[in-house]
């Protein structure tokens, strides 16, 4: 659990295994990965819309790959011996290559907070587009509600072995708001520039009001957004 967490973040990771199959002429897998794509062509994610998510990313892993040639790590200078003898002798005896039994759905995401309160949340806030992308893995046919989603996924989860936080540990909302007063102070500072001390104190005071620092509702940035916002 502790390579998991770092202060108030969380970073899970999990593979979910896809159904061997197809949909339409299209196998599972495949399916899968399209469907993702066209996440990435909507204006917001349906990511964006799930609260205290710092960051996330989706793939589809198709398998993994081990190259033992032309050396190896443990041994090397053992095999490369074998060489002087037959080259086929040499690669026989070289570790055979492991290969996945499935094709998998990576979800990795950093979050804030509690990760099964967060899935809960998940689940009751894009469960159609949850289901879109996981219908097709194995098990997924068992997840009827928060509960068992939360289940599902704690259950494909891995351990992050190295755990980088993109963020600064503050809830998502005070990030969001922080970024907005950030743009907007750049924007302040840049165009009142040379302005005597009254007119710059008055204009000041007028930012304060717009932007409410201690409002995070709004004035802000959205969830999931990556570029500046205009006006």
């Amino acid at each position: 659990m502790a390579s998991n967490v770092s202060g108030n973040a969380y970073a899970l990771t999990c593979l979910c295994p896809i159904r061997k199959g197809h949909f339409e002429g299209t196998a599972y897998s495949d399916e899968v990965r399209h469907r993702l794509q066209n996440w990435g062509v909507l204006e917001h994610s349906p990511m964006a819309k799930v609260p205290q998510t710092y960051l996330c990313r989706f793939f589809v892993l198709d398998d993994v790959y081990y190259e033992s040639l032309p050396g190896t790590e443990f041994g090397g200078t053992f095999f490369d011996f074998l060489s002087i003898f037959s080259d086929r002798f040499r690669r026989r005896a070289l570790p055979r290559e492991d290969h996945l039994k499935s094709k998998y759905i990576v979800f990795s995401c950093n979050l804030h907070g509690d990760p099964d309160s967060y899935l809960h949340t998940m689940w009751n806030t894009i469960s159609d587009d949850i289901r879109h992308i996981w219908q097709f893995c194995y098990g997924f046919d068992r997840v009827h509600d928060a509960a068992s989603f939360a289940a599902y996924i704690r259950k494909c989860q891995l351990d992050a072995s190295l755990f980088f936080v993109g963020s600064n540990d503050d809830p998502l909302p005070e990030q969001l708001k922080s970024l907005y007063i950030k743009q907007e102070f750049s924007r302040f500072a840049e165009e009142h520039q040379g302005l005597p001390p009254a007119e710059l104190q008055k204009a000041y005071q007028a930012f304060i009001q717009r932007v409410q620092p201690l409002n995070l509702a709004g004035p802000s940035w959205r969830a999931g957004q990556s570029t500046l916002q205009n006006g």
